[in-house]
């Protein structure tokens, strides 16, 4: 049936779809049951076997070095010079575990019930129960690998806490808790790549995905030195790529995240779940000018011990220092008193966008709210402060020029995380067999809204736990034999025929200039808060501005040798195409839930108004020459009362 919307062509609405994967049962119980259930692949026939993994961060570097070790013959790309440098180095804050260390009530169902409640209803408990159990798992399995975790003064590791809990829960190593952990992965990555079970293609990005008789079973990637086109076939393929947060172009990811194997591999037949959900981060430096290509993040970690407050009076521009204690106004405090600084993401960032908007907001533009540290300092002292955040002080005062020990740091909301990606059935398999989407790739874990420190879990727990063992259940059934070599010759001819037509144009307008318009017109239309007047603009426009670059982008150079410009015009194309379905998504969802805020759908207090009758299911996407089609995955829930989220 067609839903298209008025003066725009819209969607149509295809069969449900589901998970047949999700065991039955008591939910405690499901992962051992499926672990069970899935067929297993005896040594011998494992090196027979070969795997490729998209990827090398938190979830691409496990899952390459623990495939290795089973003794599966893998194939790892990434498009950095080095593993080392994939995006989940950039993590700070910390990693949740239900160890429960504190004995301040921490358990795994109270971690699984905070992220479905976090995650305001929309994603599936198999699911998230699972990551809830894995998560204790995770942490021996890094204590094992030397990564230092922050340690008490008698040896146990230290905990602290994060939005959306009551509880602590986050193990961290200072403020760099992603480095450490990739490095855990990429030692255990390069010992299986000096095992030989591991062979390391860096500098190489994927550009296509190989489909043969209905199976991924391969890729098709370009030397990013050389420029060479390869294929690679293999039984099974991973995505561990990231998501897609660059759509907005200023956000707190890498410059070089993109969308472009899992947009790619969406074109090939995997459906692409809730792309509208994406995350905004409260807790980053705010903008400084036209001229900035990416936003730093200051982890949430700060939030523990900073106090977010605002002047009372609107257009008080007095300096943080000259405006006494009660003409201020400590919101998050006042508003949530059962959680105070430590609401969710979402939470926090519209409550900081109300404020400044409101005209009470500090800073140029009056873009900002303080995270101050002052009652901290006073309270624990200055050198406990410094051993907990220090090289995020630093970080900070490297990049605005303030000292954050003698004034409040300013931070404001931007993009960070996307909850949508790939959709995964409960073996992280998407709806083309033999193609395995993990980490945040995939749009398995996190529903509408993501809660700190739940990336790097999530990430580790799907490379190195749940993946190894649900893919096996796949390749029990190969080798798959030949590759059809006419599936293999399309996908190349395809890359080749787009390099060509983004070389060929002699137009006088950067890839980069359209990125940056197109990530404007994303976070004025289809941010923060959406509405369907502003949706139904940005559905307007982005056609046309696709159209202009597709015929104006000056992409110099050949495709023969190293070019970063080809590289990104590629990689801008595939933006302006998922831009199109977020705001389809976005639109269509007429509620408010999560990181989704449609301004039309509030309660009295301005919290986001869910509608569960209408809107309680996965909104999975499959590509159509002719528009997207929407097949709906309806959420059951049997151990989580679906309620109006409250952090009063």
């Amino acid at each position: 049936m067609s839903t298209g919307h008025a003066g725009y062509p819209g969607y149509t609405e295809g069969a449900p779809i589901r998970d047949t994967k999700a065991p039955e049962g008591p939910i405690e119980d499901r992962w051992e049951k499926r672990k069970f259930g899935a067929k297993l692949v005896n040594p011998a026939n494992k090196r027979k076997l070969n795997v490729i993994v998209v990827g090398t961060g938190l979830a691409g570097g496990s899952a390459a070095a623990t495939l290795g070790e089973l003794g599966y013959n893998v194939k790892s790309f990434c498009y950095q010079d080095t593993p080392r440098r994939a995006h989940s180095i950039a993590a700070q804050g910390g990693i949740n575990a239900a160890k429960n260390y504190r004995g301040d009530g921490d358990s795994i169902y109270r971690l699984f019930y905070d992220t479905v409640k976090g995650g305001d209803f929309r994603a599936r408990e198999s699911n998230v129960y699972r990551l809830a159990q894995v998560s204790v798992n995770i942490i021996d399995q890094a204590v094992a690998q030397g990564v230092p975790f922050a340690r008490e003064y008698g040896g146990l590791l230290d905990t602290r806490s994060f939005g959306g809990a009551q509880v602590s829960r986050t193990f961290y190593a200072r403020g760099q808790t992603g480095q450490q952990l990739l490095l855990g992965a990429y030692q255990a990555l390069e010992r299986q790549i000096a095992a030989g079970t591991v062979e390391m293609h860096t500098r190489h990005e994927m550009l296509d995905l190989i489909v043969s008789d209905g199976r991924a079973r391969g890729v098709i990637v370009r030397d990013m030195v050389t420029g060479e086109i390869e294929r690679h076939l293999a039984d099974a393929v991973v995505l561990a790529s990231g998501g897609y947060g660059n759509v907005f172009f200023l956000s707190t990811n890498a410059k070089g995240c993109n969308t472009t194997a899992i947009w790619r591999a969406h074109r090939r037949g995997a459906m692409f779940a809730n792309p509208c959900y994406t995350q905004i981060h409260p807790t980053c430096i705010p903008v400084s000018g036209d001229y900035q290509s990416k936003l730093t993040l200051m982890s949430e970690s700060l939030r523990n011990d900073g106090r977010v407050w605002v002047p009372l009076e609107r257009g008080d521009s007095r300096p943080a220092s000259e405006i006494p204690e009660e003409e201020r106004d400590y919101y998050l405090e006042r508003i949530y008193p059962a959680f105070g600084n430590l609401v969710p993401r979402d939470i926090a960032s519209r409550a900081a966008k109300n404020v400044c908007d409101e005209g009470r907001g500090v800073g140029p533009g009056g873009l900002g709210v303080y995270l101050d540290f002052a009652d901290a300092i006073r309270r624990l002292g200055r050198d406990a402060v410094e051993k907990k955040y220090g090289n995020l002080f630093e970080m900070y005062e490297r990049i605005t020029g303030e000292d954050p020990y003698a004034q409040p740091m300013r931070i404001y909301p931007a993009v960070h995380y996307t909850m949508g990606g790939l959709w995964v059935d409960y073996d992280l398999q998407s709806t083309i067999p033999g193609l395995f989407v993990i980490g945040e790739a995939n749009f398995s874990d996190h529903g509408a809204n993501r809660l700190g420190a739940s990336a790097l879990m999530q990430g580790l727990a799907d490379g190195y736990f749940v993946l190894p063992t649900t893919i096996g259940d796949y390749l029990a059934n190969g080798p798959y034999g030949e590759v059809d070599e006419e599936a293999v010759a399309e996908a190349e001819v395809a890359v080749r025929e787009k390099i060509a037509r983004l070389l060929s144009n002699d137009g006088d307008r950067t890839a980069d200039s359209y990125h940056r318009e197109l990530g404007r017109l994303m976070w004025d239309h289809c941010g923060m808060e959406r509405t369907e007047e502003s949706l139904r603009k940005a559905l307007e426009r982005i056609p046309e501005l696709r159209e202009e670059f597709w015929k104006n982008v000056k992409v110099s150079g050949e495709a023969g040798e190293l070019n970063q410009v080809l590289e990104r015009a590629g990689r801008v194309a595939d933006f302006f195409d998922l831009a199109e379905l977020m705001c389809i998504d976005a639109l269509h969802r007429t509620e408010s839930c999560g990181g989704h805020f449609r301004a039309e759908s509030q309660d009295a207090d301005g919290e986001a108004l869910r509608d569960d009758e209408h809107f309680a299911y996965v909104a999975a996407w499959e590509y159509g020459e002719q528009g997207p089609i929407l097949h709906k995955e309806d959420l059951d829930y049997e151990y989580v009362k679906m309620s109006q989220r409250s952090y009063k």
